[in-house]
């Protein structure tokens, strides 16, 4: 007698459920509604400039990503940083107590055109 059988159903009538919340998120996304993503209040707006990890160059001047650093692409995936060597972008930012960037988020075209603060006096 295999005990894991009734199991085994019923996670796969659970997955069968759940499939089509997750393909409708998905075509949400991808018939062109916007993705609205909340960021920190404590982030920062700057211009980025990918290098090697952890180099980066933020508002100018060279800089590194914290050990722990996120990247969050346009449709707020992580993104790893050997994918974006050499991209300039637009980005919210946060850093940790040390002064290092530690999560970044890459702005769509609308998201850049809003205004938020520059600096840490402006928060």
């Amino acid at each position: 007698m295999n005990r894991c059988v009734p199991f085994s159903l019923a996670v796969a009538a659970t997955l069968a459920a759940l499939a089509p919340a997750a393909v409708s998120a998905q075509s949400m996304a991808a018939d062109g509604q916007a993705l609205q993503r909340s960021f920190p209040r404590n982030a920062l707006r700057g211009n980025i400039v990918f290098f090697a990890p952890p180099a980066i160059t933020l508002n100018g001047v060279n800089t590194q990503m914290a050990p722990s650093y996120r990247i969050h692409g346009t449709n707020n995936l992580l993104v790893m940083s050997s994918q974006l060597n050499g991209l300039k972008a637009s980005v919210d930012y946060t850093v940790d107590v040390q002064g290092a960037v530690r999560e970044v988020w890459i702005l769509t075209p609308a998201e850049a055109a809003k205004t938020w603060p520059t600096t840490a006096a402006q928060a």
